[in-house]
């Protein structure tokens, strides 16, 4: 049987990185999203162990002492992190794995797994980028800040990643990704 592959998706906070990737998985049922595990409270309407896996920070150091994740780090005073024996089965299953996960975290799966097809999502400017963060009306103005911040750093790392994709139009983005995937 031959092996699945591990696709990494990331870009900063706000650049659309999950609605593109609900496109693409609506699309391709076949892909198998890697459940990241993560200290914040849920948001409205995600589900434990269908979004993300929302454990304790006493639970999430017990998972970083044990070697249970791929990648893990503290993202805006939470951990988020990647279980690894998920990950690793269904690789070996055949099955391609994507994870839709931070610059430290896509630095990290990158020593453990170097031939990852890594893909780094770029909005259209920091401008936008800063627009579609407040549209979420999720942050306080110190949170929005933060997140901008931070976004000029990651975006500064997008050289090092395989493709890199600007979600200016959606639809293009889509294709974009697409091809990125599976080489179309």
């Amino acid at each position: 049987m031959e092996l699945g592959k591990l696709i990494v998706l990331t870009g900063p906070s706000g650049v659309g990185k999950g609605t593109l990737l609900r496109a693409i998985m609506g699309k391709y049922p076949e892909l198998e999203l890697s459940i990241s595990a993560t200290t914040r409270q849920p948001r409205d309407g995600e589900v434990d162990g269908k979004d993300y896996y929302f454990v304790s920070r006493d639970k999430f150091e017990a998972m970083i002492a044990a070697g249970e994740l791929l990648e893990w780090a503290e993202y805006a005073g939470n951990y988020y992190g990647t279980p690894r024996l998920p990950v690793e089965s269904k690789i070996q299953l055949g099955k391609s794995v994507i994870l839709e996960i931070e610059l430290v975290g896509a630095r990290e799966v990158n020593k453990n797994f170097p031939n990852a097809w890594r893909i780094f999502v770029l909005p259209p400017s920091l401008a936008e980028l800063e627009t579609r963060i407040r549209g979420r009306g999720q942050d306080s103005e110190i949170a929005i800040a933060r997140r901008l911040e931070r976004a000029k750093i990651e975006i500064e790392a997008a050289h090092e990643f395989d493709v890199q994709i600007i979600n200016d139009d959606f639809d293009a983005a889509v294709l974009s990704l697409e091809a990125a995937i599976f080489g179309k």
